[in-house]
């Protein structure tokens, strides 16, 4: 589902104007976005959570060379689907 349906969706379900289900989705996405970004974890009941993890700087390989090349540590956005999510997406 691209965001362009998201928002058709979310229009036809709850009455708003797709400008005003756009503004509704972006709002609830740079939400999220800032959480994340401070480290916290964000749980959205009966869907999931998402959150941060840390991955320590590790050693790789360049595929085409061969070669050695050093990846440097970074934080990764993670998400942890719920028990509803999961029972609906496995009936």
């Amino acid at each position: 589902m691209k965001k362009v349906e998201l928002v058709e969706a979310v229009a036809q379900t709850t009455g708003l104007t797709k400008a005003d289900a756009t503004r509704a989705i972006d709002a609830t996405f740079a939400a999220i976005t800032k959480a994340l970004a401070k480290g916290d974890k964000v749980p959205v009941a009966g869907f999931g959570t998402f959150g941060v993890s840390k991955r320590a700087a590790r050693e790789g390989r360049n595929p085409q060379t061969g070669e050695t090349v050093h990846i440097a540590a970074r934080r990764a956005v993670t998400f942890k689907a719920g028990s509803a999510l999961k029972e609906t997406v496995n009936k």
